[in-house]
């Protein structure tokens, strides 16, 4: 939990949440920052009893200097993992969600939850996982990625675009362009949070999202935001966000978003528990936006109340997940 990306706080929220949860269920857990090291008993309590996501993420620079210091930390916390029976990745976007930290857990064997280093890699990857999609007859959106003129936009997307970083999540960094003259500085700012950024057609409609336990879909979510789109703040800010479990969609249009989802998971060789977003347009066609392989698991956060809905209290959630990924290594 906590980690380098922009997501920190998000994670660290995520994982108190978990901790306590896996506790009720008789497990004996160990908190570990990757930026920082083990949490005490003391620091476990102030972020259980704390408002921990901030209204803004942290910046790039701040974040910059905490990893300078992550690495030795990580490297030094690993030998120690030997009698762990499975670690739960609670971490979100950056070296937690791309594949970096799953890399290094192979190496020491111990099981964790989640999906595995090139899963993970590719869904952190939004340009790679659309041609995945593609691939897959997976519906998305049409993009670009920047360098792109006005010209470029227009002619292949056309106004209004949604302009974002490539390797990021939590929608940090990301803006929607109506105004042409406003593309060159929503790229900037994209580019400020990661080295590749992402310019896709704007879909306009209501937004879905799908959570994938094992290979079982859970009860559809419909998320209205109060902003335009569901955004940092509308995400975990209690009351900007309503979400709607189940969706209140046909049976029929049910059924398909459910497989879209499955067929998404499956497009990206994804494993444990993850949520698949979607946007349904005027025609009724769902379009895939991104796959979250390490969704949250806040307060507000989406896969819990999918969960809730199918009858699955939020520490029975978390102990189906440590069992999937005992399951994956043919543990017990």
């Amino acid at each position: 939990m906590g980690g380098t990306s922009s997501e920190r706080d998000v994670s660290l929220a995520s994982g108190v949440r978990v901790a306590e949860a896996l506790r009720s269920r008789g497990h004996e857990v160990t908190m570990v920052d990757p930026a920082r090291g083990p949490i005490g008993a003391e620091e476990q309590q102030a972020l259980a009893s704390g408002k921990v996501v901030q209204a803004a993420p942290p910046t790039p620079e701040a974040l910059k200097k905490l990893a300078r210091e992550a690495l030795p930390r990580l490297v030094n916390t690993l030998p120690r993992m030997g009698d762990t029976d499975v670690v739960f990745i609670g971490l979100h976007g950056g070296t937690g969600e791309d594949g970096t930290i799953q890399s290094l857990l192979d190496l020491t064997g111990v099981p964790y939850t989640g999906s595995g280093h090139l899963p993970s890699a590719l869904g952190m990857d939004k340009d790679v996982t659309k041609q995945l999609f593609r691939q897959s007859d997976v519906s998305t959106a049409d993009w670009l990625m920047a360098p792109a003129t006005i010209e470029e936009v227009r002619a292949a997307l056309g106004f209004p675009v949604i302009v974002k970083p490539s390797k990021q999540g939590s929608t940090v960094g990301l803006s929607i362009v109506k105004d042409p003259a406003e593309l060159q500085p929503a790229i900037d700012e994209a580019f400020r949070h990661d080295d590749e950024v992402m310019i896709e057609a704007f879909i306009a409609g209501r937004e879905f999202t799908v959570g994938i336990l094992g290979n079982v879909a859970l009860p559809v979510g419909e998320i209205i935001p109060q902003h335009e789109i569901y955004d940092y703040e509308c995400k975990y800010t209690p009351g900007m966000t309503e979400e709607v479990f189940p969706a209140e969609l046909t049976e029929q249009e049910t059924a398909r978003v459910q497989e879209e989802a499955r067929k998404a998971f499956r497009a990206l060789k994804l494993g444990g528990c993850a949520r698949i977003d979607f946007r349904m347009s005027s025609d009724g066609t769902f379009y895939c936006l991104e796959a979250n392989t390490l969704p949250g698991m806040t307060q507000t956060s989406l896969i819990p109340q999918a969960a809730a809905a199918a009858g699955i209290s939020f520490p029975e959630l978390c102990d189906r997940i440590v069992q999937l990924a005992l399951d994956k290594r043919g543990g017990e």
